[in-house]
């Protein structure tokens, strides 16, 4: 598979020194705009300050993570930082060459066993194809194969015979049988942000892919389901929205049907996975636009703001994400509030 590197770090450094223009702003929408870019100046101190000796960070007592290296790479990705460059520089080399060095002999991407390593493998091949086109060598080099390799295992895993209503999706396992919404994601966020950087991802799989996305769309496309003919919750509404709008298909029928529902039904900080949620749904909706961005952002963005700690981190306080830590609900955070900076090729309309 043949990767092009679009920009140096350097080129792309100085891409990056001047944000997306926005729309004039009323005092209010200022306001909340500077407690938001404080807000991530904190949460990356945090993270700065937690990031272990050996380049990694980790995930609650679980230890040193692929995935939580990775969402903390691209948590300093998001707002503006590169590389090499800056205050963060060295760190990110770091935790980049952590991840790195940390693919198996089969090519799979995880730190420790699990019982769903495709999480922590599509998690780490997005972070890598986001990244490699800002990297120097020999990292840069590194980083490229990691990736081609990386890729490769997605596709072979889509390519497991499954029954009819489960092709073209994945899960926990590179040889599972069977799909969900949640696995199917990250891959599909890293074949599209490979695919971006000239990797060579066939159309045909992303295209079956998608018709896994909306075969989980629920039957009055009010949102999607975790799995085809399971029932919808606002997380796994932002996770198919943000599939099928990364795939050019921008307010399709699931898309919007599946915005409405956010709308009615937004993300609660009661809800399981809420950190999960606040990811897919900030970034999902975003990419829809219009009223349905302004909307979740006016109630996302006051939610994520009181959650913060005095030290910059975000804790989950429901559900199996407390056991997660605080590096993940502060990536997931930060990941979300930095959005509408679009410093993220994945972020970008």
């Amino acid at each position: 598979m043949a990767l092009s590197i679009p920009l140096t770090g350097s080129a792309r450094s100085q891409q990056q020194q001047q944000r997306p223009n926005r729309s004039p702003r009323t005092g209010a929408e200022t306001e909340r705009q500077r407690q938001v870019d404080a807000a991530i100046v904190q949460g990356l101190e945090f993270l700065a300050k937690g990031q272990q000796p050996s380049g990694a960070w980790s995930v609650g007592r679980l230890g040193e993570s692929t995935a939580t290296t990775s969402l903390a790479v691209m948590s300093f990705l998001a707002a503006g930082h590169v590389p090499g460059e800056g205050p963060y520089g060295r760190q990110l080399e770091r935790g980049i060459r952590w991840v790195v060095d940390h693919q198996r002999p089969d090519d799979m991407i995880v730190h420790r066993r699990s019982h769903g390593p495709m999480y922590s493998h599509g998690i780490s091949t997005l972070m890598l194809a986001e990244v490699v086109g800002m990297l120097d060598d020999p990292l840069a080099t590194d980083t490229r194969k990691a990736l081609t390799r990386g890729i490769s295992l997605i596709l072979k895993a889509q390519n497991v015979a499954k029954a009819e209503h489960h092709a073209g999706g994945w899960r926990y396992q590179p040889t599972s049988t069977d799909s969900d919404l949640s696995v199917s994601g990250w891959q599909l966020l890293a074949l599209r942000a490979a695919r971006n950087v000239g990797a060579d991802v066939p159309v045909e799989n992303i295209d079956r892919a998608v018709d896994y996305i909306r075969r989980c769309s629920v039957r009055n496309k009010r949102g999607f389901a975790y799995q085809p003919g399971g029932a919808p919750t606002p997380t796994r509404a932002g996770t198919g929205i943000l599939a099928l709008e990364i795939c050019g298909k921008h307010r399709s029928d699931e898309t919007m049907g599946a915005a409405e529902y956010l709308v009615a039904r937004p993300l609660k900080t009661t809800d399981h996975y809420f950190y999960y949620g606040v990811y897919y749904c900030s970034v999902g909706m975003f990419k829809v636009g219009g009223r349905y961005w302004t909307r979740t952002r006016d109630h996302l963005v006051p939610i994520l703001l009181d959650a913060q700690d005095p030290d910059g981190s975000w804790k989950a306080r429901h559900g199996s994400e407390r056991t997660h830590g605080a590096n993940y609900a502060t990536c997931m955070s930060l990941l979300a509030l930095a959005v509408e900076y679009q410093y993220l090729p994945i972020y970008q309309r």
